[in-house]
């Protein structure tokens, strides 16, 4: 290991040794107690599985069946998150096939800063990640669960998603995105044409076709702006099926790598391999994101993000630990706005991880 890397690591672990304690002692006793349906009124269990089908009541209380919640963030005014329209249906399907129940157990707001920039709505963009946070707790809250799936890629919903999953860090939990839109209008292309509109040279009409042309379907906007940089954090934190983080929403190897989250998050609920949030994101998986931010040229905005993340987990860093980081860490990828190329070009590449590259099914 680099001895950078491995200093502040070290650094980390024991400044955060304290709160560290603290967090891992209330996973602990959450983690020891009976299942939901064992512990709780009789009125409790009822209500909480009123609406499911007779077998799956029969699975969860008498078969003592895994019992997962998804956690959206659906809605279809991100891009990004109308493909999570058709995602609980295809949860249900896997989790049904592995003998394990289902419940949505909550919506989380989700914004889009493409929308609100430059309008009062971006007023409320980073006040709603901690409004995210709360909402993933209240669904999770109903602490009937034996994991999670978290349905969220954009900019402040990852890390909300993410920060209210920790503080149920007994639960195993899985991340579940959706993929990229396909590559449109080049960002040469685009700003050239915002350049000319700037300049007067073309009208609304002309600079409007241009962004529609680049921004055109479903997906993340292609640039490797906070959204994508979600997803590659999470990908070295270990929080994805390997390789999930830039497969196109449409493509055939999307919906398996959504039924390999269902198995991957059956697989760490499993008393043999039990994997909580909560103990995988330790300093060195928080360190293995900064890595991997600063190694791709990713959003800025996680050092405020993570900040946040790794407190929820009683872990402490600060800027300076990113900035030690930050001068042994070689740049090894120029994705636009860093570099001419978007995420596409960079999954085509090879990306993160791709799964058809390593000649293996995802779920291996």
């Amino acid at each position: 290991m680099n001895p950078t890397v491995e200093t502040v690591t070290s650094r980390i672990r024991e400044r955060s040794a304290a709160t560290r304690a603290r967090y891992l002692a209330q996973i602990e006793r959450l983690a020891g107690r009976r299942r939901g349906v064992e512990r709780m009124g009789c009125a409790n269990v009822a209500h909480a599985f009123a609406a499911m089908p007779a077998n799956d009541k029969l699975r969860i209380v008498a078969e003592k069946a895994p019992h997962l919640a998804v956690v959206t963030a659906y809605n279809d005014m991100l891009s990004a998150h109308q493909p999570y329209e058709r995602y609980p249906a295809l949860i249900r399907d896997e989790a049904a096939r592995r003998g394990a129940t289902v419940q949505v157990a909550g919506g989380v707001p989700a914004m889009c800063d493409g929308v609100t920039q430059g309008l009062p709505g971006m007023e409320l963009s980073l006040f709603s990640r901690d409004t995210i946070a709360m909402g993933t707790a209240v669904a999770l809250s109903h602490d009937v669960f034996d994991a999670a799936l978290l349905l969220g890629i954009c900019d402040k919903i990852v890390p909300g998603l993410l920060i209210g999953a920790l503080h149920f860090g007994h639960l195993p939990c899985v991340f579940v995105p959706a993929g990229p839109m396909g590559s449109g209008l080049s960002n040469g292309e685009k700003a050239k044409v915002r350049e000319l509109y700037a300049q007067g040279k073309v009208g609304r009409e002309e600079l409007l076709a241009a962004e529609s042309a680049a921004y055109h379907g479903a997906g993340t906007c292609t640039f490797y702006g906070t959204a994508n940089s979600n997803q590659m954090l999470l990908e070295a934190m270990g929080l994805h099926v390997p390789g999930a983080a830039f497969v196109h929403p449409a493509e055939t190897l999307r919906d398996e790598l959504t039924r390999s989250a269902v198995a991957s998050a059956l697989a760490i609920t499993a008393k043999a391999r039990y994997t909580p949030i909560g103990h995988l994101v330790d300093e060195r998986s928080i360190v293995n994101a900064m890595l991997a931010l600063l190694a791709t040229g990713g959003s800025t905005n996680h050092l405020i993000h993570w900040v946040a993340v790794a407190r929820s987990a009683g872990i402490l860093i600060d800027w300076s630990d990113f900035s030690e980081l930050s001068a042994v860490t070689p740049l090894l990828a120029r994705v636009y706005p860093n570099g001419s190329a978007d995420v596409n070009q960079f999954q085509a590449r090879a990306g993160v991880c791709d799964p058809r590259a390593a000649g293996r099914r995802p779920d291996a």
